[in-house]
């Protein structure tokens, strides 16, 4: 299944530190999955579902795949816009795409893709009400949440 795309998910917004840049004052490749990790984590909680209820249920969402493609630079100071979005989701997987902005200028995107596994970290279905909850965003809520 799809998650459309034009659901409004709050930004997370991140300035950039002195420690995530290089020599020349750019913000190093290697930052940008972190800044995905913590727009994903933002989105989750958004959702109703933080990961630590996904894995106090006994599942683990591991990253099977990640793609950043670079477009401009991120320098010290700057304010930037992580933008989330649950693309896909199925029964053991699904993807999220990112974009990080400065004011209406679009620096990077990316994607992350998930499986979920089991605290043995063997592919898992996950249960019903989570599929449920990542499916149609906005409308379920987990049990005693």
């Amino acid at each position: 299944m799809t998650v459309q795309d034009t659901v409004p998910w709050p930004p997370t917004v991140i300035r950039v530190r002195y420690a995530e840049t290089d020599a020349m004052g750019v913000v190093h490749h290697a930052t940008y999955p972190v800044w995905f990790e913590v727009a994903r984590t933002d989105l989750m909680h958004h959702l109703g579902l933080p990961y630590r209820d996904v894995e106090a249920r006994g599942y683990y969402l591991m990253l099977s795949g990640l793609n950043v493609e670079y477009r401009r630079a991120a320098r010290y100071d700057d304010e930037l816009r992580i933008v989330a979005r649950l693309s896909s989701v199925r029964s053991r997987t699904m993807t999220f795409t990112y974009e990080v902005l400065r004011g209406d200028e679009l620096l990077a995107t990316g994607e992350t893709r998930h499986i979920a596994t089991d605290q043995t970290y063997r592919p898992a279905r996950l249960p019903d009400d989570v599929l449920s909850l990542l499916q149609a965003p906005g409308r379920a809520r987990l049990p005693g949440t």
